[in-house]
């Protein structure tokens, strides 16, 4: 069982890896808004199956190393959670510089110059960012979940999640981002049904809040993009037949071909380009998680191939697959050769034996 989970967490980390390279092709496929024409690009590269994947043509892109960043904060062998933030800070600011030629999210540029790890109380307070609802809070935070997965340990889930969330995107649409990926690995830790994490998260949501008063940091800013969260949760619960407690198999449309699929991720998303926001990022990993089951390429048609930020969706998407099916039905051509996968795998092994009772 061990053994098992220990894999699991390596290809989470792997396969996190992987979804970002593909959905960002080096920057190319990034910002198109059709799915179809992706889909059809890779068909001409000879398809999913026959990729192979390199540094040079499939770099990791920012995302990935901030999930990267992260997760080497939570490996130390810190005392308190303060250590543990002092940590972020430290090795986040100087990861804006190594992220130099993979443009980072610009929220995240804005939230890291406001870090001050020369200040030992403050060191991570960041104000209040207007234009922080940016995903890159979401796609850093699913080894938060990894760190602290088990049910007993949700306060640390949440404190440390929104904390991390906050440094750099310090508005509840990112912030709540991070929140909902860590609490979703670790669902998938735990290994419950698909069919009710989204449910559970808008339990744990006011949760968040509770923190959030404790801390007495912008609750007045915070109200209405809170609001805005749940709200966005809410409908897509209900659009899926997904808001009550029995459990369901989620309704989907019965054309849900590219095209489709971009329409309706386009009607989730704040700005007509989905996958950018920490509401809808998330959001779009999970709905492919729950159409695409077990099955891999599926979900890197709905995740990591989709008009919008297919980078982010598919950083979250790969990496929630590989807590919850491992790498036996991914090509090895796409991980084999993969940027940094000995560092990837590592972390995994390493968030694994941070995570055990016995710490």
């Amino acid at each position: 069982m061990l053994e098992d989970l220990t894999e699991k967490f390596q290809a989470a980390m792997v396969l996190g890896g992987v979804g970002d390279a593909l959905g960002y092709r080096k920057g190319r496929w990034e910002g198109f808004t059709s799915g179809r024409r992706i889909q059809e690009e890779l068909a001409t590269l000879g398809g999913l199956g026959n990729l192979r994947m390199d540094p040079e043509n499939w770099p990791l892109s920012d995302g990935a190393l901030m999930h990267m960043t992260t997760a080497e904060a939570l490996i130390t062998d810190f005392w308190c959670l303060e250590d543990l933030y002092r940590e972020l800070v430290r090795l986040y600011v100087e990861a804006m510089t190594s992220l130099q030629g993979r443009p980072p999210e610009p929220s995240t540029v804005e939230g890291c110059a406001e870090l001050k790890p020369d200040n030992f109380l403050l060191a991570w307070h960041t104000p209040f960012n207007e234009k922080g609802s940016g995903s890159g809070a979401a796609t850093k935070a699913m080894c938060v979940g990894m760190r602290y997965w088990q049910p007993e340990k949700l306060d640390n889930l949440v404190e440390v999640s929104i904390e991390t969330g906050r440094m750099t995107h310090n508005h509840p649409i990112g912030f709540l981002g991070s929140l909902c990926t860590a609490l979703f690995a670790s669902y998938a830790v735990q290994g419950k049904p698909l069919v009710r994490w989204g449910r559970d998260l808008m339990k744990v949501v006011p949760k968040a809040e509770g923190y959030c008063r404790k801390t007495i940091r912008h609750m007045a800013e915070y109200q209405e993009k809170w609001f805005y969260f749940e709200a966005k949760w809410q409908i897509y619960l209900e659009e899926r037949g997904m808001e009550k407690e029995e459990e369901k198999k989620p309704v989907f449309p019965d054309r849900y071909d590219p095209e489709e699929t971009d329409k309706m991720y386009k009607c989730w998303s704040s700005e007509g380009l989905s996958g950018r926001r920490g509401h809808d990022a998330p959001m779009v990993a999970y709905d492919a998680l729950l159409a695409a089951g077990s099955d891999w390429t599926e979900l890197c048609k709905r995740a990591m191939f989709h008009g919008g930020e297919s980078s982010a969706t598919g950083l979250i998407a790969g990496c929630l697959y590989g807590l919850l099916y491992g790498l036996k039905q991914v090509p090895a051509g796409l991980y084999q050769n993969l940027e940094k996968r000995e560092r990837l795998e590592e972390l995994g092994r390493e968030l694994h034996k941070a995570s055990t009772p016995e710490k």
